[in-house]
């Protein structure tokens, strides 16, 4: 195996459990070049063991699996995989996830929150969908893949791989997407659906945007419902409505969810229609949602959900990303009716609480309103955040009160 020797002081966030190693901090190399998703060992420039894990070529070389001696011959096998996964299933059902009558969707696997960087597992009541961010996790897939069959048993119905759109990595791999495994071949699982929080929801991870669904939202949109007994509510950057069910299950009076997309467009209408029939107080408009914001008549709205896609995937697009924040936050605080509320989010990893915070006030400065936060918002527990690795807490949100 080959051995990677750190230059010297580098060690210490290793040390401190946290699970990225740079192509920087990489003092020499012992053994054979790798390749992107091999297992490497890595070593203090005193030849001091810190741990293994896979070998990436960029900025992250090594997204560690172990900070122990514990690698089992040939590399991770059968039993390392079903340990990690059933520890992930055991957290889950202590948040009181698997097993819910209320909820059969969540998050299995949230990488590096969950002890395997590069991996994220979404179950839909009894699929999971798999994408791998790594390459090594990517060539790993059919072992996950397995191991998934152990720890669910005949609860499992197949497992998607979704790879193709998060995998940093082109270096000879088929990064087409597909089914790993079906209990049935024959049987139509997608779309498929789920309930969360008792509120019925199509899933379709072949075609949606991520997984399929954003489960990160749950304790959020839980929220709304709160909020939301007789307000009109805009759901901007809708997807497939999950915000706007729950504000029409708190009783709002009515909801205008807006998507670009018109394939979200067309899910929104279906899972508005499956909760609650044809006749809802209810429109989708498919049309870009920051235009709309900025041409939606004054106080239209008494509570507005802001929750954009990430406007920035690295820091070189961080300065660009917090100015946008500002504009759309600007447009939405002006627009909002007197007393009305305002759920506004950044789910840009580059972006911290501070930064989103300071956008955010800086567009409610701007539009000369009394603002107040009265909420602060985060990721649900089932997209843990390693305590060692605080860059994984990337979802931030604000309950804005307008005067």
């Amino acid at each position: 195996m080959t051995k990677l020797y750190l230059k010297k002081g580098r060690e210490e966030s290793l040390k401190r459990f946290h699970p990225w190693v740079f192509s920087g901090a990489i003092g020499g190399i012992e053994g054979p070049d790798p390749e992107e998703g091999d297992i490497v060992s890595v070593y203090s420039t005193r030849k001091e063991f810190l741990g293994w894990g896979h070998y990436q070529i960029g900025s992250i070389a090594v997204r560690m699996l172990s900070f122990a001696d514990d690698l089992p011959e040939g590399g991770p096998d059968a039993a390392f995989w079903m340990q990690r996964l059933q520890a992930c299933l055991d957290a889950r059902r202590a948040f009181g996830l698997s097993g819910s009558d209320s909820t059969n969707c969540y998050r299995l696997v949230h990488g590096e929150g969950d002890g395997l960087p590069g991996l994220i597992v979404d179950w839909y009541d009894g699929v999971c969908v798999l994408q791998a961010h790594s390459a090594g996790m990517f060539r790993a897939k059919s072992d996950i893949s397995a191991a998934l069959r152990t720890v669910y048993g005949d609860a499992l119905l197949a497992v998607y791989d979704k790879s193709s759109g998060t995998a940093p990595f082109k270096a000879g791999l088929d990064l087409g997407d597909g089914y790993l495994w079906q209990a049935a071949k024959s049987e139509a699982l997608c779309p498929r659906t789920v309930l969360e929080n008792g509120h019925k929801f199509l899933v379709d991870w072949e075609n949606g945007q991520k997984t399929g669904f954003f489960l990160d939202q749950r304790d959020n949109r839980a929220l709304v419902e709160r909020y939301a007994r007789g307000r009109r509510v805009l759901n901007l950057f809708c997807y497939t409505g999950g915000f706007s069910v729950y504000a029409l299950a708190g009783g709002a009076a009515s909801v205008d969810s807006v998507d670009s997309s018109a394939r979200a467009i067309d899910l929104v209408e279906q899972n508005i229609t499956l909760n609650f029939g044809p006749s809802a107080p209810h429109r989708a408009l498919c049309c870009d949602a920051i235009d709309f914001v900025k041409d939606a008549p004054k106080d239209a709205y008494d509570l507005m959900i802001v929750d954009p896609p990430a406007f920035a995937k690295h820091r070189g697009a961080l300065a660009n990303a917090l100015r946008a924040y500002q504009r759309l936050n600007a447009a939405a605080i002006s627009a909002v009716a007197p007393g009305g509320l305002v759920f506004t989010f950044s789910c840009s990893q580059v972006v911290d609480r501070e930064a989103f915070a300071l956008a955010v006030f800086s567009a409610a400065a701007e539009t000369g309103r009394r603002v107040r936060i009265i909420d602060r918002l985060c990721q649900g527990a089932d997209h843990a955040v390693n305590i060692f690795h605080p860059e994984g807490a990337y979802l931030k949100g604000l309950v804005l009160y307008v005067e």
